[in-house]
């Protein structure tokens, strides 16, 4: 049984506080035992092992039970939040789900079925029904493109934490369905730590849950610690408590960290890369002010072919529902990211997909971005390539202004243009900016980005 560690554990930490959520805390005992009355449930609805069930909630204590109920159980679980109810329909036709389960903001279960009259078939469940593991479906952001389906070995997963690491208390960023967020809570959990899960993700609801619950650990992304240094919040905050924060899922701009690391003095910054088709790697970063990290583990191996990142690793993906299989014939995973290497170190430049080809010149857009909002009137800045019949392609951006600042398009273009002359090469220069009113980000506090057109 995948679980028994973790239940052992569970049963070893006893009346130790594991979560707070809404202000109240439960306990390790209390978490076992909503994990054995999920499951009694799920027997009484003949959920059975590999039985594909979607798994609509955000994080509280009844929706981690049923999580590690079902698997538990076997069951192939596809996990959503409610961030992604406009979509759920079409996640489930693709995943072939067959049970629904959702777990509602007042912590009520209901199981039903879906209408999905045949039974959920494909090579890759096949697999895990045979190895009698459960699995895991998790869903791309899709912020560039259609999202994949990446199946997951769940059992391989849980293999990861099987080795205690030192309890923290870890704030519940990012997302219940996103590989990031299931990596805090199995990281959290395994090592006797207390997941503390805000109302909403907004910089004052996440600070004040640093402050009135003792928060060490903090996972977030770049484009979140970005609207933080912007609020200026955190000066109303006691933010003692905190000792790391690490970010990923996109490329941090050198200069917010460097502003992190002077507000922050007392707080470590660490580095994180991970994928949904790979899971979240080991890392170290050069210090806690570089973007240079190393990657990897026991478990997992790094290579790199014409500047792209290649993982191979035992608790990658099985492979896409809804795609080819990325692997290389040799089991590498390209991930797309264009990366430098110094020795045992690599920084990340962006996805392959983003770059900008400019008569021949690689532009990232990250380092375009990083100087536009420097600009006082800038808010954000996403930068994309634009196809053009004498460069090939040529740099646009989409900006958004910081309030109270009204600029014409014109002028803005005009101001954009001769900043970007004192500090990028002349490919790197945006010929087209317009004004933005659309959220600059997503659900999972990730840049919305546009590929190159």
């Amino acid at each position: 049984m995948p679980l028994r560690f973790l239940k052992e554990r569970f049963h070893d930490a006893g009346d130790r506080e594991a979560m707070v959520w809404q202000g109240q805390s439960c306990s390790y005992r209390w978490l076992a035992e909503a994990i054995d009355r999920c499951s009694k449930r799920l027997e009484q609805s003949e959920v059975r092992a590999g039985t594909v069930t979607s798994l609509l909630a955000d994080f509280s204590p009844n929706s981690v039970a049923m999580l590690l109920a079902l698997a538990q159980r076997g069951a192939i679980i596809v996990p959503m939040t409610r961030s992604v109810v406009n979509k759920k329909q079409a996640y489930e036709r693709i995943s072939q789900c067959e049970i629904e389960i959702e777990v509602s903001s007042h912590e009520e279960i209901s199981i039903h079925q879906t209408q999905n009259i045949a039974p959920a078939h494909h090579e890759l469940y096949t697999r895990l029904r045979q190895s009698r593991h459960p699995g895991l479906v998790l869903f791309s952001s899709g912020s560039s493109g259609q999202p994949k389906a990446t199946v997951h070995d769940f059992a391989l997963l849980l293999e990861k934490f099987r080795l205690p690491r030192r309890p923290a208390r870890t704030l519940a960023f990012l997302l219940y369905d996103h590989i990031g967020g299931l990596n805090t809570l199995l990281h959290t959990l395994s090592s006797g730590g207390c997941i503390v899960v805000t109302p909403n993700r907004s910089v004052e609801s996440v600070l004040a849950a640093i402050q009135d619950f003792a928060v060490e650990l903090l996972p977030t992304s770049p484009t979140f610690l970005k609207l933080l240094l912007i609020s200026a919040a955190y000066h109303d905050y006691d933010l003692r408590s905190l000792k790391m924060i690490t970010y990923g899922t996109e490329p941090m701009p050198q200069s917010i960290l460097a502003t992190l690391h002077q507000i922050l003095p007392h707080v470590t910054f660490k580095q994180t890369y991970g994928l949904s088709e790979v899971g979240i790697l080991r890392s170290k970063s050069k210090d806690s002010s570089s973007l240079w990290m190393q990657l990897g583990g026991d478990d997992t191996q790094t290579r790199v072919v014409d500047d792209v990142l290649q993982i191979k690793s035992r608790s990658a993906m099985l492979g896409y529902l809804n795609a080819p299989s990325p692997f290389t014939t040799d089991g590498w995973f390209v991930t797309g990211d264009a990366v430098q290497v110094d020795g045992e170190f690599i920084k990340v430049l962006g996805r392959g997909g983003e770059i900008i080809n400019v008569g021949g010149e690689k532009v990232y857009p990250a380092e375009v971005e990083e100087v536009i909002e420097a600009m006082p009137e800038i808010q954000s800045a996403t930068a994309y390539g634009e196809t053009n019949a004498i460069m090939g392609m040529i740099v646009c951006v989409r900006v958004k202004l910081s309030p109270p600042n009204v600029v014409p398009e014109r002028e803005l273009t005009r101001k954009v243009r001769e900043h970007c002359r004192n500090h990028l090469s002349p490919k790197q220069i945006p010929v087209r900016v317009s004004i933005d009113t659309e959220p600059s980000h997503d659900e999972r506090f990730k840049k919305r980005r546009l590929p190159p057109q």
